[in-house]
């Protein structure tokens, strides 16, 4: 079960359990020495940051480690990495603190394992993460840490900007090509939220609609081109998908400049067609219907009876 939900801290106590038991066969195969020195690691250094290092460390320790943890790699536990972000982002909008706290550790474990596992391969260390982004930060912040000075919180969203794009610039130039707004946008986030951030750097440069009209106009052409395709003669599959990625990009847009989160927004859609689909699964059991049996009719009767009830 540790293993698999990853506590700090219920590792730590297994540890312990673990040296205190097996001392004997930890001693006859040679092991007792790195086992000491981690513990005596752990009581040099008890603040909690040094004892989740020392447990990440004896996990992945090639002799007395936990099978599991020592077949990770970077990419295997990236899924992880961001499935914790989106627990937190979860504690956070359901106002939990005590889960906040609970996810925040479990993030905080993906940074540690992330950081051992660049140790192990000689690359760098969690110190080394630490200092970059606080290295980082101080750059950043010049107004806070040096002698600049900022008008407000405004100008100094502009600066942030202006400090980013230098060194995106600075990246590009050392790897020899021409650098460009949509530089640093990864590839790697949710097509919602990439899509956001590109339109948002395309923007910086005055590559936008000043107003929502034009913005509105085009979701309206993108829907009517997707209808085009539906009902062409040839249907073409990838052309459907091009013209819906066209329309899901133009309803990003709009959601931007209307100041809302898309990502939010469909969550909270989300949690709603939950909620009323629930509705009707218990308006059928009262009635003694499976909900396989069950028309579309008196489904939707009982879905519009949650939407009222709602409203």
């Amino acid at each position: 079960v540790f293993c698999r939900r990853r506590s700090p801290t219920i590792a730590y106590e297994i540890v312990l359990a673990l040296k205190g038991k097996q001392q004997g066969e930890l001693s006859r195969l040679g092991r007792q020495s790195s086992t000491s020195n981690r513990q005596a690691e752990m009581d040099r250094n008890p603040s909690a940051i040094q004892r989740l290092l020392a447990v990440m460390a004896q996990l992945r320790d090639p002799q007395t480690g936990c099978p599991w943890d020592l077949e990770q790699s970077f990419a295997s536990i990236a899924p992880y990495t961001i499935e914790e972000a989106y627990e937190v982002a979860e504690a956070i909008e359901q106002g939990d603190m005590q889960h906040l706290r609970d996810e925040l550790g479990d993030l905080l474990l993906q940074v540690v394992f992330h950081a051992q596992i660049a140790k192990d391969a000689g690359l760098f260390d969690f110190n080394d993460v630490a200092a970059g982004i606080a290295d980082k930060m101080i750059r950043r912040h010049p107004h806070v840490f040096g002698d600049q000075k900022v008008a407000g919180a405004d100008a100094q969203t502009r600066n942030w900007e202006a400090q980013k794009a230098a060194e995106r610039d600075a990246e590009a130039a050392a790897a020899g090509r021409v650098a460009s707004a949509l530089d640093g946008v990864s590839l790697a986030l949710p097509a919602l939220l990439r899509a956001i951030k590109l339109q948002k750097r395309a923007a910086r440069v005055g590559f936008d609609w000043p107003e929502l009209a034009p913005v509105i106009a085009k979701i309206e052409e993108e829907l009517t081109e997707l209808k085009t395709e539906i009902a062409a003669a040839t249907v073409k599959p990838e052309a459907i998908e091009d013209e819906m990625g066209d329309l899901l990009f133009a309803c990003v847009n709009l959601a931007r400049h209307l100041g809302i989160d898309p990502e939010a927004a469909l969550r909270g859609t989300n949690g709603k067609f939950m909620r009323r689909f629930r509705a009707v699964e218990e308006g059928l059991r009262e009635k003694g219907r499976p909900i396989a049996t069950a028309t579309l009719d008196e489904m939707e009767a009982l879905w519009l009876a949650a939407k009222q009830t709602e409203s």
